[in-house]
């Protein structure tokens, strides 16, 4: 049984917008929110039964990630990256994280293998549950900590941003197969590299790559304005909060 502390903590204005900003973040990753879509402020506090103020801090917030886009006078979307501009990231990594591969198996070491290996079963584990949010933010953490192993700082900094970027075109473009086994495990490079095997390591990396960028639907049916109290009644608050 919980005890009273805990049921306070549920109630707090911090948790409850955790609460909203992660059910948002979840829709947008999980295609129940298209691209594009229009976030209303009012009709969002309905759906949550919260204050339009609460709405407002989780859409700031998951502007701040490039998930959501706000507009003067014309409120917030959900950010649609154009399909040219999902191919120039794909491009971008194309060139950039096979150029690292020579750099990567000369300074892999026993703790850069247990931490990849690490966030690979991580990944494994929120692709079979099903959870497509945590598995794309866990693939981009891969290649992030894979830049890493090459001590070279100005090239993990631009593959970092690329891999960010990537991460929201695949959650507004992509589907389970865009971070799945179809384009290849993460576990497949590490023995590549940790066997030293460059041009193997180079020629699946560029698969990889394009296998998530063939994933990726730019012909999906846009839906403007959702069914808000269908998404987010079951996730809301357990407290209507009141306007602070």
């Amino acid at each position: 049984m919980e005890s009273n502390a805990a049921t306070r903590a549920e109630r707090t204005p911090r948790n409850r917008d955790d609460t909203i900003h992660r059910a948002l973040s979840e829709a947008i990753v999980d295609h129940r929110l298209a691209p594009g879509a229009r976030l209303p402020e009012d009709a969002l506090a309905e759906a949550f039964e919260v204050s339009r103020t609460s709405i407002r801090k989780a859409l700031q917030r998951l502007a701040l990630e490039h998930l959501v886009t706000l507009r003067t006078n014309r409120g917030a979307q959900v950010a649609k990256p154009s399909p040219d501009e999902a191919r120039e990231v794909f491009a971008a990594r194309r060139l950039a994280e096979c150029a690292l591969v020579d750099w990567v198996v000369d300074a892999l070491g026993d703790d850069d293998l247990t931490a990849l290996h690490e966030l690979v079963d991580r990944e494994r584990r929120a692709q079979a549950d099903g959870a497509q949010h945590e598995a794309i933010q866990l693939s981009a953490a891969f290649h992030i900590r894979l830049a890493r192993v090459a001590h070279n700082a100005p090239f993990a900094t631009f593959i970092e941003q690329l891999a960010r970027r990537s991460s929201l075109v695949i959650a507004v473009y992509g589907s389970a197969s865009s971070v799945g086994c179809e384009c290849g495990d993460h576990g497949e490079i590490l023995a590549l590299l940790a066997g030293g095997e460059r041009e193997r390591a180079r020629q699946w990396m560029t698969r990889h790559l394009e296998g998530i960028e063939r994933s990726l639907n730019f012909d999906g049916e846009r839906r403007e304005t959702p069914d808000f109290n269908a998404l987010f009644g079951r996730h809301g608050p357990t407290q209507t909060a009141s306007e602070e």
